[in-house]
């Protein structure tokens, strides 16, 4: 095998109390102790999640955060992930490293509306959460409880603010590291929208 190439997940190094993040730093580890060649990308949160339900919030004009709306983290297209991942195999000199994957910032969910909404010259809102982590409400309570312990665990990390890349390793080997705006606009056209320049 020439090399390994994973999809990890960003600070899965730092979240033991995260499990989906945690067993892909196990992965990363079991690779390195078998002496397999490997390289692990660690994207951010896929920005295409905002699509998951089947509608696009950029038309209803309502994005809905994991978590609190002002955390600040990295996000990543998949688009772009895919390209890094297929790049990966051949590139030179990164067996055996963890490379971040993201934006040349972390943003907000209300940043991205915020971009979104300039692009689109409309207004984007940010609605409420969908898998509130507090208990101010009846309504968060009930929804908390329907969360798994894990995707809780994960919106609690990510309300932290450390849920954030450093891009410069991504920038070394794929080239130019993509700007929220660049990467939202990309987005946005993707799904049919028509993008302010």
């Amino acid at each position: 095998m020439r090399r390994f190439v994973l999809t990890s997940i960003l600070t899965c190094d730092q979240t033991p109390q995260v499990p989906h993040f945690w067993h892909k730093k196990l992965a990363e580890d079991h690779l390195a102790a078998m002496g397999v060649p490997f390289v692990a990308l660690r994207p951010g949160a896929f920005l295409d999640n905002f699509t998951r339900y089947g509608s696009d919030p950029f038309t209803t004009g309502r994005l809905v955060p994991t978590g609190a709306p002002g955390s600040v983290m990295t996000f990543v297209l998949t688009a772009d992930l895919a390209r890094y991942l297929a790049e990966a195999v051949d590139a030179p000199g990164v067996d055996g490293e963890r490379i971040d994957v993201g934006w040349t910032r972390p943003v907000s969910v209300t940043e991205i509306a915020a971009i979104a909404s300039r692009l689109l010259d409309r207004p984007i809102a940010v609605g409420a959460a969908d898998f509130p982590v507090g208990a101010g409400t009846t309504g968060e309570e009930r929804q908390a409880r329907t969360m798994s312990a894990d995707m809780r665990a994960m919106a609690e990390w990510f309300d932290t603010g450390r849920y954030v890349a450093d891009p410069t390793r991504q920038g070394q080997v794929f080239g130019p590291v993509p700007t929220p705006e660049d990467a939202i606009a990309r987005f946005l056209v993707g799904l049919g929208h028509q993008v302010r320049v």
